[in-house]
């Protein structure tokens, strides 16, 4: 049977990194006879200068029959004075919710050729392989009440932190059962001091534990856990946390890989079907200058057939051309001047798509 993908370029650098994902989707497709078929859309900024939606009924629909979603990145400068609900990022928001892709992993894997790369000693990053699973389709960014509005004559912002039981417990368990397949620990990042909703949040991943006897659970406030990421990451096997706090703990963990060009994700519902994006946003400011990493992305690609596609080998095929190319020394800018001088070779955007697509056809 025929599996289809649908194709999210977005904006920005988007149509870049996915131009070489694709490229590489293609030659494992053909190489594994995964009967992949692919159909593209235009979502975010670039809908809404079409039609006027970032996400439009058409690629909704399209999104909703479709075995899994690969997205490049989505929004920019040009769009901070759209009307709120047209934002490239409302699209986003909607494109969640609508297909209830509550449960995002965000990999914090780093190659041993870019351990210079990191922000950190490379005794403090080298070996790191951790998980961020976040959950994404509540929290303060879907609660309500949010808006801007005046009172007592002046403008007030506010937004709701709202979790229900069900909710996290979906996404606890999700945790569980990835730590499980890894090395059996769970760190649970709330911030239960101060907050009722972090509260019930560790009462009801506490609950969820139950299930799981064999994975170690432990506890960790949030302004802790940013403090521990980037003082000793390698504690961490698997975290959980909620939306905004995943959102920033993610990016952080991003750091200690070298760029965040080079992680990708996936955002997951309750079947495992899922949409694939590189953690980094659009970048504007390097678009059309072919500097951009498209390695996140092609990864994500690997994360789809692996998670949503069950295809194993062709997911490994890919992850071994990847770590072929660090360790050949081929470097995009973001990834330059990583303690191989003299060993390295600066590429483009599509050289790099060239060097994967060349590592795999090798193998």
């Amino acid at each position: 049977m025929s599996k289809n993908v649908v194709i999210l370029p977005g904006d920005g650098i988007g149509t870049e990194i996915v131009e070489q994902a694709v490229r590489v989707l293609d030659v494992v497709n053909e190489t594994h006879k995964l009967g992949i078929e692919t159909q593209t859309f235009a979502f975010g900024g670039a809908s809404y200068d079409q039609s006027g939606e970032p996400l439009t009924e058409e690629t909704l629909n399209a999104c909703r029959a479709a075995d899994a979603i690969l997205l490049g990145a989505i929004g920019g400068p040009k769009y901070d004075k759209a009307p709120r609900d047209k934002r490239p990022e409302r699209g986003l928001l909607r494109l969640r919710s609508e297909l209830g892709l509550f449960s995002n992993l965000r990999p914090a894997l780093l190659y041993p050729e870019l351990a210079d790369a990191s922000s950190l000693k490379p005794e403090l990053v080298g070996g790191l392989d951790l998980m961020i699973l976040r959950e994404l389709t509540g929290g303060i960014y879907f609660g309500e009440p949010r808006g801007i509005e005046e009172r007592n004559g002046q403008r007030v912002g506010f937004n709701t932190m709202v979790y229900g039981e069900d909710e996290i417990r979906r996404i606890a368990t999700s945790g569980f059962e990835i730590a499980r397949q890894r090395n059996k620990r769970l760190c649970s990042v709330d911030k239960a001091n101060v907050l009722e909703v972090s509260e019930l949040w560790r009462e009801v991943v506490i609950d969820v534990a139950k299930d799981y006897p064999d994975v170690e659970l432990s506890h960790m406030y949030v302004d802790n856990a940013a403090m521990q990421l980037v003082r000793e990451p390698k504690q961490f096997d698997v975290m959980v946390t909620s939306n905004l706090f995943g959102d920033i703990l993610s990016d952080a963990a991003a750091m200690l890989t070298g760029s965040i060009g080079m992680l990708p994700s996936a955002s997951l519902d309750i079947n495992g079907k899922g949409m694939y994006e590189p953690v980094h946003g659009s970048a504007p400011d390097i678009a059309g200058t072919g500097k951009a990493n498209p390695l996140a992305t092609i990864l994500s690609v690997s994360m789809m057939l692996r998670y949503t596609l069950n295809e194993a080998a062709a997911a490994d095929q890919i992850d071994t051309a990847v770590a072929t190319v660090i360790s050949n020394g081929v470097r995009c800018a973001d990834i330059a001047g990583t303690g191989q001088s003299g060993k390295e070779t600066l590429v483009n955007t599509a050289q790099m798509g060239d060097a994967v697509v060349a590592a795999i056809q090798a193998s």
